[in-house]
């Protein structure tokens, strides 16, 4: 409502977009049982391409207004996953970048958290591991943080502490289904 009702303002259309685009995905994003499949382990033909294309084109809008914001990045984002075929066909430098733009208008922990993540794909392992390690203080009490860092932890060989991430991670969080996640993680590591 808000974005026919204000047609020349770019958030609104944006947040319309990045509301699009996760219900694009909501099919794949659970198992029939209920468990969380995360992004990359998701049938993407599942996908609901007509709302990706919609979601693409309120998004292209919302640049002809040259006033970039928070949502319209964070669509533009999320886009740069719905419109690939698969995993490894991901843009990750420009998420990056896009994560980049966001930094400038929204600094924070977690902004900075989710641009790690595109780091590992595009500088390494290391490289997001250390931006990781330097948000530990501030984002102690977040889980996803801890999910993050234990998976990093892990794939550098550090098995006990990555365990241990796991578990304050598991520690943290009340969503069940990010709880089985976790639960299922541990078993494995």
């Amino acid at each position: 409502m808000a974005a026919r009702l204000l047609p020349e303002e770019p958030e609104p259309l944006g947040l319309l977009a990045l509301m699009r685009l996760h219900l694009a995905r909501a099919e794949a994003r659970f198992t029939h049982a209920g468990e969380l499949v995360l992004l990359p382990g998701q049938d993407r033909s599942l996908w609901n391409r007509l709302m990706i294309t919609e979601a693409v084109t309120l998004i292209e809008q919302t640049a002809a207004l040259r006033r970039p914001g928070p949502y319209q990045i964070e669509a533009a984002i999320v886009a740069c996953h719905a419109e690939v075929e698969s995993w490894d066909a991901t843009d990750w430098q420009q998420i990056v970048f896009l994560y980049d733009m966001l930094l400038q208008i929204t600094p924070s922990p977690v902004v900075r958290l989710n641009r790690a993540v595109a780091l590992r794909q595009v500088a390494g392992l290391e490289t997001a591991l250390a931006e990781v390690n330097e948000l530990a203080r501030d984002l102690d009490h977040y889980h996803l943080f801890h999910a993050i860092w234990g998976k990093m932890l892990l794939e550098f060989g550090h098995r006990e502490q990555a365990r241990a991430s796991a578990l304050r991670a598991l520690e943290l969080t009340q969503n069940r289904a990010e709880q089985s996640l976790l639960t299922r993680r541990l078993l494995e590591w």
